[in-house]
């Protein structure tokens, strides 16, 4: 059973890196686009140990990510076994012993729970002394075989992580910017026994517009898996409650971007305009303070991708 700490030979240096090496001849590293903790396989005793002599965080991108990180006191450490294993025991009564026989030599979930666990620590923001965001979507990747074992139990299984993951979040003060949701994926690079988490935080996104005005709009704003009609005369994107499109990222002020909309012409003509926020906006990846919003055009405030989407051309 994992302990909730890193396993053997994988540190976190920094956010977005890894470094890996199950084995000290065959170590890589790399850059990630997205949060990422590898974890290794089944049966390791080992696995979840810190090396001994781990040199401390030096350089200022490891220690901005130190201080980030939750620090883990042996109380904490005992509070988390012991959830961990009422975990393995809602699982068990739960679901029927062929879950346990299918997972006897692949991936175990109980690691799979603590890897998650792991992600939320070292990768919490400090918004505030008594606030700390952490990832919310969680990607876990497993090779074809423990992906096919783990199928008919997956929907349950999910639905356990999200539980636990969220106790975890209460236990230690975390807040989440949106929704929890875990998805399983197959890894081509990954061999039965081995697993990887990917995460990211992705904001919760509300409007008052409704699933008809979204069907007859000529032009939609994409964000985050949701629709919201462009209509005239504009519409305000932020995180007050005044905004039209309101977005539940710290990095999004009050009322950060205007979509500005112009349906007088044949053709539908829009434009975005910055309303004096504290973070700025990228469009298509460069910051400006306004510019022409095309199909697929896309704006980037805080953390979170605003794309515009043409739908319909007629008047």
């Amino acid at each position: 059973m994992s302990s909730g700490r890193p396993p053997r030979g994988v540190t976190l240096p920094g956010p977005g890196f890894v470094t890996i090496a199950p084995d000290p001849a065959h170590a890589e590293r790399c850059l990630l686009p997205t949060h990422v903790t590898p974890v290794t396989g089944v049966g390791r005793r080992d696995a979840g140990k810190t090396p001994s002599g781990a040199a401390p965080p030096s350089t200022p991108a490891e220690q901005q990510h130190h201080r980030t990180g939750n620090p883990r006191g042996p109380g904490e450490e005992e509070s988390d076994v012991s959830s961990l294993q009422r975990f393995e025991r809602r699982l068990e009564t739960m679901i029927s012993g062929a879950f346990a026989r299918a997972f006897r030599s692949a991936v175990q979930p109980v690691e799979i729970a603590a890897a998650l666990q792991r992600e939320c620590d070292n990768n919490a923001q400090i918004l505030s002394r008594q606030r700390r965001l952490v990832p919310n979507d969680f990607h876990v990747e497993l090779a074809q075989s423990d992906l096919d074992r783990l199928a008919p139990y997956d929907t349950a299984m999910a639905a356990e992580l999200e539980k636990q993951v969220t106790d975890h979040a209460q236990q230690n003060g975390y807040s989440f910017p949106g929704p929890v949701t875990i998805e399983f994926e197959v890894a081509e690079d990954l061999t039965t026994g081995r697993f990887r988490v990917r995460s990211r935080a992705t904001a919760k996104v509300s409007s008052n517009s409704t699933h008809t005005q979204v069907g007859r709009a000529r032009a939609v704003l994409e964000v985050n898996g949701t629709q919201h009609p462009l209509l005239p005369p504009g519409v305000i994107v932020g995180r007050g409650t005044d905004a039209d499109v309101r977005i539940n990222d710290p990095g999004v002020s009050r009322q950060h971007v205007e979509f500005r909309v112009d349906a007088s012409g044949d053709r539908l003509k829009i434009d975005v305009r910055d309303l004096g926020s504290t973070n700025g906006m990228l469009v298509d990846g460069q910051k400006m303070s306004r510019s022409v919003a095309d199909d697929g055009t896309e704006v980037t405030i805080g953390s979170t991708v605003l794309r515009v989407r043409l739908v319909r051309e007629d008047v």
